[in-house]
């Protein structure tokens, strides 16, 4: 039995992860100057250690800022958080410098809103991923 197992596994043929695209379709508020080197803080950084997370997160416009094409509440995934802002996950484009009321579902009781502004977006086939700076 193992003998047959043996044989049908190595006539399986591995595949190969697929090719991640190269990341063209990204654009920030913040002008590109290229990795820190050496001791220095990048000084676009926001403040704080990033943790890894997966909630839900809603976005809801400020007043005054909406677009008008009805889209004022989003849903979607924060991917990680800081103390000075959050990386989400959208299936709806969002503008740079769009601000709004982050709220993040952790599962028990509902947080309390913070505003934030998007800083970076980054396009993707079925939606963006996106930075929010918290104000």
């Amino acid at each position: 039995m193992r003998e047959a197992s043996r044989q049908v596994a190595s006539r399986s043929p591995q595949r190969a992860p697929p090719a991640l695209p190269d990341t063209k379709n990204r654009r920030s508020l913040t002008p590109s100057t290229g990795m820190p080197s050496g001791d220095d803080v990048h000084h676009t950084r926001r403040g704080g250690a990033r943790h890894e997370v997966s909630s839900r997160v809603t976005l809801k416009r400020s007043k005054g800022a909406g677009d008008g094409d009805g889209s004022d509440v989003l849903e979607g995934w924060a991917l990680n958080v800081s103390r000075g802002g959050i990386r989400v996950i959208l299936e709806e484009k969002v503008e740079l410098g769009a601000e709004f009321e982050v709220t993040i579902s952790t599962g028990e009781d509902t947080s309390s809103a913070v505003i934030g502004r998007v800083v970076w977006v980054q396009e993707e086939p079925d939606g963006v991923v996106a930075g929010i700076e918290f104000r």
